[in-house]
């Protein structure tokens, strides 16, 4: 049988799933978006945290995983600039 606390994150991504539905189905237009990428950051810190094991590892690798998706977020925002400032 798997391990309680793994199942409990997966119920939680369950939940935040639904959540995502739901806000689809509710919201429209800017507050959609911003919801939808608010519950996105919510289930890539639950995969981080429980299914990666950052809750085990020390500072150093913490930091890294941190470091690294901070340097994700500036790549995306860099070619979401490109994209929108191109006639």
């Amino acid at each position: 049988m798997a391990h309680p606390l793994l199942l409990r994150a997966w119920i939680v991504l369950l939940l935040l799933l639904c959540a995502t539905v739901g806000a689809s189905f509710v919201l429209a237009g800017a507050a959609s978006l911003a919801v939808a990428l608010g519950i996105a950051f919510a289930k890539a810190a639950v995969v981080y945290w429980f299914f990666m094991g950052l809750r085990r590892e020390g500072g150093l690798v913490r930091l890294a995983a941190v470091i690294g998706t901070l340097w994700l977020l500036i790549l995306l925002s860099l070619a979401s600039l490109d994209y929108l400032t191109r006639g």
